[in-house]
């Protein structure tokens, strides 16, 4: 791998651990650890690039995988990551491919015995490329069901990456589960035509909050940078930005890969086809992405209302509206 495409590279080694509480059959538990390689578009602080990297670094840690990766590769040089990766040995590549769909799937066609398992709004192709949404949205919707009962304005307003359906899909959840609760509220969208740029996140944010929005919808980072900077409040998505902003962040809608990475990784070491979509393991009624807020922040009667559609998801009696159409 050379360092021609990439910002930094960095490798995780198996430490040879047991692998404790993880899902994985006692086959598994025995066999050598599987090489994985990821290849992250952005750098791994990015939120979405994070929680990808996390779960791959936890399964190195318990001696699932071995694993190395590479960040901040440009959609020129992904298609060439992607041929280096397999042809050093690795057995799984884990990736994005939203800017290099059809390229990816070249790469793919040409080498058969490499399973890719990779973010995409597209479909599988073949048996070696799989495909996986960051599908949120539950979380996204509930957050949204609290945001519409707590806006003093009126208004709130959301910003994203750029108008993909995976994008597209989250923000119009946020703002369905706004309208649930507050038909009268206004949403205000903005994208700032990158994955990775904080400063424009909160730049967008603040001219939101200038015309007229007292709650944000932050799909990617800095957006609430520019919620703390001038006093209202903002909800997360994929990690918990409570930490990070306490005064500021009151709920979050989390993802977790783990469950996706899993059934990869079980497939890849069963000898089965990975050419297959994964995105229903990352879903609330799978245990694949969730809520989390501060309790006491929004009206007591809204956070009831709110966990009691949460249930209702879990239990599979309500679905959350999948509108991957560009928000108006």
């Amino acid at each position: 791998m050379t360092k021609q495409f990439l910002m930094s590279r960095r490798t995780v080694l198996a430490s040879g651990m047991a692998l404790g509480a993880t899902a994985f059959a006692p086959s598994l538990r025995a066999a050598a650890p599987l090489k994985v390689a990821g290849i992250h578009g952005s750098p791994v602080e990015n939120a979405w690039n994070s929680v990808l990297h996390k779960a791959l670094q936890d399964a190195a840690k318990e001696g699932v995988i071995e694993y190395v990766f590479s960040e901040g590769v440009s959609g020129t040089d992904y298609p060439r990551a992607m041929r280096e990766y397999a042809e050093q040995g690795a057995k799984l590549i884990i990736g994005e491919t939203f800017p290099v769909e059809k390229q990816a799937r070249e790469v793919a066609g040409d080498y058969p015995q490499t399973a890719f398992v990779m973010g995409s709004s597209g479909k599988q192709a073949g048996d070696n490329f799989g495909v996986f949404g960051t599908w949120n949205f539950d979380g996204a919707y509930l957050a949204g069901m609290l945001a519409g009962k707590m806006t003093k304005s009126n208004v709130v307003g959301s910003v994203g990456a750029m108008p993909i359906p995976e994008v597209n899909m989250l923000i119009n959840a946020f703002a369905a589960g706004v309208k649930a609760v507050n038909p009268n509220a206004k949403h205000l969208v903005t994208f700032i035509g990158t994955f990775f740029d904080p400063p424009k996140a909160r730049e967008a944010g603040l001219a939101q909050i200038d015309a007229g929005a007292d709650i944000l919808f932050g799909e990617r980072i800095g957006t609430a940078d520019a919620a703390k900077e001038r006093g209202i409040k903002s909800v997360g998505s994929l990690i918990d930005y409570t930490p990070r902003y306490p005064e500021t962040v009151f709920a979050n809608a989390l993802w977790n890969f783990r469950p996706i990475l899993n059934a990869a990784i079980a497939d890849v070491a069963a000898g089965k086809p990975t050419g297959r979509d994964y995105t229903a393991y990352g879903l609330m009624k799978e245990g694949g992405s969730d809520i989390v807020f501060v309790k006491g922040v929004a009206p007591a009667e809204a956070e009831a209302a709110m966990e009691a559609k949460r249930a209702a998801i879990k239990a599979g009696t309500f679905e959350v509206p999948r509108i991957m159409d560009e928000p108006k």
